[in-house]
């Protein structure tokens, strides 16, 4: 990630980009800006258009993404809650061709295929309703859009790279990591086997507009399974290291386009 863009104020004061790509683990920050560079790659087909960032967080990569010499035309980030909708606003609100909204406004009409691109990052592991967000994200893609989704990948031998550096972390009064999602050793033994069916029961967690997973037992595999139903899958990309492919992988991007009627 170049230093023009890192170096934006506004970026640096956004809560996720915080404890990300300016963390001070530097392994964990190194993660999470290719995750980004990635990302924005993926997203340059998008420059000229419009797009939807579901589940934008603190608005860096919108923010990120307008910076690079091929811009979208125009951009919503959408939110749950109010507190992430007004803080990009106040940050990035001025900024042309980009805009904040809820997320329960993305149910109107107005919005039905409305978007050429739509990107989901380090979302979907998190949601319970899940049949609903993909649905909605069908609903809001135009008929030639592209879906870009990006996830956590916990199973494999990844999983055991991240619950130590996780550990690490957390002992070092780093990020959000004051401890780790404890697994026993036959969930630790499922996640590392695990196949393309969900393999633990995931215990929902309620705070917020809504209740929400953690990353324990997430398995992409199992979502990508689902994704198919409503959209064709045509690529799959790992991060942060992409030769490596997902099952390597700390994170993965499906590169998706929308079928015309979903999968029962």
């Amino acid at each position: 990630m170049s230093p023009k863009l890192t170096s934006d104020a506004e970026i640096g004061k956004g809560h996720y980009a915080t404890k990300q790509i300016f963390c001070k683990d530097r392994l964990i920050a190194w993660s999470h800006r290719r995750r980004f560079e990635i990302g924005i790659r993926l997203a340059r087909r998008f420059h000229g258009k419009r797009i939807l960032d579901y589940g934008c967080g603190d608005g860096t990569f919108l923010a990120l993404l307008h910076a690079t010499d091929m811009p979208p035309a125009e951009s919503v980030g959408a939110e749950l809650d109010d507190f992430q909708v007004n803080d990009c606003r106040e940050r990035f609100g001025q900024r042309p061709g980009l805009r904040f909204e809820r997320i329960a406004s993305l149910d109107t009409e107005s919005h039905r295929g409305a978007y050429d691109g739509v990107i989901c990052m380090e979302v979907l592991e998190h949601i319970v309703a899940l049949d609903a967000v993909i649905d909605r994200l069908w609903r809001v893609l135009a008929d030639e859009g592209t879906l870009i989704v990006s996830v956590p990948v916990e199973t494999g031998l990844p999983l055991l790279v991240k619950q130590n550096v996780r550990r690490i972390a957390g002992w070092r009064g780093i990020g959000d990591y004051p401890g780790t999602s404890p697994y026993t050793l036959h969930e630790c033994c499922a996640s590392v086997f695990a196949g393309r069916q969900p393999h633990l029961t995931r215990t929902a967690h309620v705070g917020g507009d809504a209740p929400f997973y953690d990353h324990k037992g997430f398995n992409w595999m199992a979502l990508r399974t689902r994704l198919c139903q409503c959209f064709d899958v045509q690529q799959t990309v790992a991060s942060p290291v992409p030769w490596l492919g997902p099952h390597l992988a700390t994170q993965v991007w499906f590169v998706a386009t929308k079928k015309r009627t979903p999968a029962s």
